[in-house]
């Protein structure tokens, strides 16, 4: 079975949006301002029957620039990204310095996958990485095929590990940050029991990777490149600068609230000084920011159109239905059996809302009130939140970024799934022991 080319799955999911409108209920819940998060949030116990506003076709159309137009800021952020790393790349940097970690660990290549994956499952425990990782495509590919492994391989390796780390993290101010905040709890609290869990995550998913990597690894290719050899100085002050670029937007972040555009800003000028440095020169250095958008304009474009989909649900307000519609009978379970019904629908709610913030200040203001009447602790309500939402990360067509991934790797949707399945099961399932665990000890 082949699935569809992603852009005809993107289409399919708003005309499966725009027809949902027609046959769901609408319906809204009150929203007010949050002081503590900064953001719009909705008001429990709230939701109401509002006018319907079905989508038409031409309206249905009208959606896709709209997508685009709701995700410019990060549409725009990967095309700076894309230039930036097009034109390390043309400095010969990159390919020298996969060169040298090739042969500083071809006789150890198991210890590839752990290295790497551990090093972007600490962007996302940090920062939430997804779509910065779509620039780093064509380096991790270049990684994989020095060492015979299926650009799979560079997928895990990069956005699979971020997501875990991202979905586990004790840290990640875009999901547990906000919850947090939200379910009116201190900033890090339980975040032992979160470490906990969170190493063993990415154990489950560093061996699901390492074990598929050698399973499916042929020959490595070794092509001559015009830049292999000794990692010469020009080089290494154009790594050393990406280094200090990622140490700065993790700062930024983190301390100084950085958004899509001031991250966009940064690589920008990482972009223009490495050129600089490399030694392209002025014209060359515009030449491969140019070909760098060029590159990123398919998987910029597949971001705007997972985006339309939202915009297609939130056009026919039916978003909050389904929200209301799948966390109300929740309410009728045991406190166990809630926590881990919230966990699952939370994974179902993130297919229409992807956004890890924008998916928290809708559903946790719901949640938490429901929470306490259950006498369900609110950081279990915060663990379900996260583990349900995050690890769906790995699998919704919606995501866009992840979408972008794979068509950057040319790696299609179902062979993405065939590897990833039986590893997210997995991780759904210590997902689970950590909600159970929490509420039988009560986790504050």
């Amino acid at each position: 079975m082949r699935f569809p080319h992603p852009l005809t799955l993107m289409c399919g999911g708003i005309l499966l949006a725009a027809a949902a409108s027609h046959v769901l209920p609408p319906g809204e819940y009150d929203r007010r301002d949050d002081p503590a998060t900064g953001r719009r949030v909705v008001v429990a116990g709230t939701y109401h029957a509002v006018a319907a506003r079905p989508v038409g076709i031409f309206q249905t159309l009208v959606a896709i620039p709209r997508g685009m137009a709701d995700a410019a800021a990060v549409i725009f952020f990967v095309f700076l990204i894309g230039g930036a790393f097009t034109v390390v790349d043309e400095t010969g940097a990159l390919r020298q310095g996969v060169d040298w970690l090739v042969r500083r660990f071809g006789h150890s290549a198991a210890l590839v996958v752990p290295s790497a994956s551990l090093a972007f499952a600490l962007g996302g425990v940090l920062d939430n990485m997804k779509e910065e990782i779509i620039a780093l495509v064509p380096v991790m590919l270049l990684l994989a095929r020095r060492l015979g492994y299926r650009p799979v391989v560079a997928v895990a390796m990069s956005l699979g590990a971020a997501a875990v780390g991202a979905a586990f993290s004790p840290i990640n101010p875009f999901q547990v940050g906000i919850a947090q905040q939200l379910a009116q709890l201190p900033l890090l609290s339980g975040s032992r029991y979160r470490i906990a869990f969170l190493a063993a995550a990415l154990g489950v998913w560093i061996w699901g990777t390492s074990r598929y990597a050698a399973r499916t690894q042929s020959a490595p290719t070794s092509e001559p490149e015009p830049t292999a050899g000794t990692l010469d100085g020009r080089r290494g002050a154009v790594l050393t600068l990406v280094l200090v670029t990622f140490v700065a937007l993790v700062v930024g972040v983190l301390r100084f609230g950085w958004g899509f555009n001031e991250m966009a800003a940064l690589f920008f000028a990482m972009g223009v000084v490495a050129g600089l440095v490399g030694g392209l020169g002025v014209g060359g250095t515009a030449d491969a920011l140019v070909a760098g958008f060029r590159s990123m304009a398919y998987a910029a474009l597949l971001i705007g159109f997972a985006r339309a989909i939202f915009v297609t649900l939130e056009q026919g307000r039916i978003v909050d239905t389904i929200v209301h519609g799948l966390f109300t009978p929740v309410a009728q379970l045991p406190v166990a059996l809630a926590a881990l019904g919230m966990m699952l629908v939370h994974g179902l709610v993130h297919i229409p809302v992807p956004s890890p913030s924008g998916h928290a200040v809708l559903t946790l203001p719901i949640l938490v009130p429901l929470a306490d009447l259950l006498g369900l602790s609110r950081q279990v309500t915060v663990l379900a939140y996260q583990y349900g939402g995050g690890l769906c990360e790995l699998l919704t067509p919606t995501n866009g970024a992840l979408m972008a991934i794979l068509a950057a790797a040319e790696v299609r949707y179902e062979d993405w799934l065939r590897f990833a399945l039986p590893v997210l099961l997995g991780l759904y399932a210590l997902a689970a022991a950590a909600v159970g665990l929490g509420v039988a000890i009560a986790l504050q």
